[in-house]
């Protein structure tokens, strides 16, 4: 009877990451893995940046752009409700009914 197991390990072994033998290959390879590493934090400090500056020029030109809406419009916006209140001290609210 066969072991599936055995036939797993040897697939499993396949794919496993073995560092090559030869010295500078070695060493090519080491220096590849970083180069790509760096590269992929210079690119990521770029985005991060132009993100920032997204969010500072949006922040920034954001109330131009209320300030101008409500200079156009001279009309009541219809989600404010205008009302009067009382205010209402602790005591009376309290005191037995």
């Amino acid at each position: 009877m066969r072991n599936p197991y055995v036939y797993l390990n040897n697939f499993r072994a396949v794919f496993t990451p073995r560092k090559p033998r030869n010295p500078l290959l070695r060493l090519g390879l080491g220096l590849l893995g970083l180069v790509i590493l760096a590269g992929l934090l210079v690119v990521g400090l770029f985005v991060g940046a132009a993100m920032l500056l997204a969010g500072l020029a949006m922040k920034l030109l954001a109330p131009r752009r209320a300030a101008a809406r409500s200079s156009r419009s001279s009309h009541h916006d219809s989600t404010v409700v205008d009302a009067q209140y009382t205010v209402v001290s602790r005591q009376a609210i309290d005191a037995p009914r």
